[in-house]
């Protein structure tokens, strides 16, 4: 997998369905996924409805390729190294997509396949690709042109893909996205910290008023607190809320909206804990209770007020306050789950990818294998 160096606290971009967070320079990993303790095993084998390989005309000098779908049919692969080394002229990075799941690959040209370091990432409509020291390049067309961006600022283009509102980067500031620049909002939330700022959808709240998007920020103070504040007319005003406390300190927030809902993650300072979980209701949050829960994991809503769990006890699910296991999910401690924008769950380690096609906990489970030759 391609070697990324760059800090934990400018997480992996996420490319919510409703909007954008953004949290510092996207040039940046996921999370690596750390095993938690658990003397726990499933009561039964874990379920792959199909395994979809492909042999790829990549000599074997090079790495294992970082891999990114964007929805359950596109995805895109980046050998980037070989044998631990940046790419060289005998070994320049190679890149491929797929368009129908991983059934079949297709090889693309790399606009600049000698650099020190290659990365890619994807947002719906979007492939771009990092080859430091030169800068950006983006298409639009599936790889099949690209737009070069010098410079290490995140290129116009991914930004656009990021949603209405976002920090900057720079200041630190809720800015909103005018198709070129981030303007800074005139009011900024009165919070102490900032982590995550995230759009909504229409909701209607007690009193039968409707509101178009809650504009939600939020941040956890030095004090292990978190803080948020909810904005009914894009940013214009803010109302400080209260989050009803955790049991624990909290490190960092996430902000996620899915499928109509939105949650707030608390990660823990060991990064390992189980998170703190509040979802908004009409105009207040709410705790959401873990009951049974692995003591350690990480957390992805799912929508309907289901929320998936990856540990070392292997996949579960948050339903109805209670955590349940989930044998038939193929995932363990060293998968990084994600939900798409389609809703479609992709799982990676640096040897597999799986695809979670479905809805809500409902899965079939789909193994994409790449050979090189």
């Amino acid at each position: 997998m391609t070697t990324r160096r760059h800090r934990w606290m400018a997480m992996a971009a996420l490319v919510p369905t409703l909007a954008g967070c953004s949290i510092g320079d996207i040039r940046r990993p996921p999370p690596t996924p750390t095993p938690v303790p658990s003397s726990a095993a499933p009561s039964s084998p874990p379920q792959i409805a199909e395994v979809r390989g492909s042999r790829l005309a990549v000599p074997r000098q090079y790495d294992r390729p970082y891999v990114e779908f964007v929805d359950a049919l596109r995805g895109y692969a980046l050998f980037g190294s070989c044998d631990g080394q940046p790419p060289g002229r005998n070994c320049p990075a190679l890149l491929w997509s797929t368009g129908d799941g991983g059934r079949s690959w297709q090889r693309l040209r790399h606009p600049k396949p000698v650099a020190d370091n290659q990365q890619l990432y994807t947002a719906p409509g979007l492939l771009a690709l990092w080859a430091e020291p030169y800068g950006w390049w983006t298409s639009t067309d599936d790889g099949g042109t690209f737009r070069h961006s010098p410079g290490d600022v995140a290129p116009p283009q991914w930004r656009a893909t990021q949603g209405r509102f976002q920090i900057s980067e720079k200041t630190g500031k809720v800015g909103r996205w005018t198709g070129r620049t981030l303007r800074p909002l005139a009011t900024q939330p009165p919070l102490p910290a900032l982590n995550a700022v995230a759009l909504g959808d229409a909701v209607t709240v007690r009193d039968g008023t409707r509101y178009e998007g809650p504009l939600v920020a939020a941040g956890a103070g030095e004090d292990g607190r978190p803080y948020a504040a909810i904005s009914w007319d894009e940013g214009r005003s803010w109302e400080p809320t209260t989050l009803p406390a955790p049991d624990g300190e909290v490190w960092l927030l996430r902000a996620e909206p899915v499928a109509g809902e939105l949650w707030l993650i608390g990660e823990r300072p060991d990064r390992i804990s189980f998170p703190a979980l509040w979802r908004l209701e009409g105009a207040s949050w709410q705790r959401v209770r873990a009951e049974g829960q692995p003591g350690a994991g990480r957390a992805v809503p799912l929508g309907a007020g289901v929320v998936a769990v990856v540990s070392s006890r292997g996949a579960g699910a948050l339903l109805g306050g209670r955590y349940v296991d989930l044998p038939r999910w193929p995932l363990t401690d060293r998968h990084y789950l994600r939900r798409l924008p389609d809703g479609t769950l992709f799982a990676g380690t640096s040897e597999t990818m799986l695809l979670g096609i479905g809805h809500i906990a409902d899965r079939s489970w789909v193994e994409v294998v790449l050979e090189t030759t």
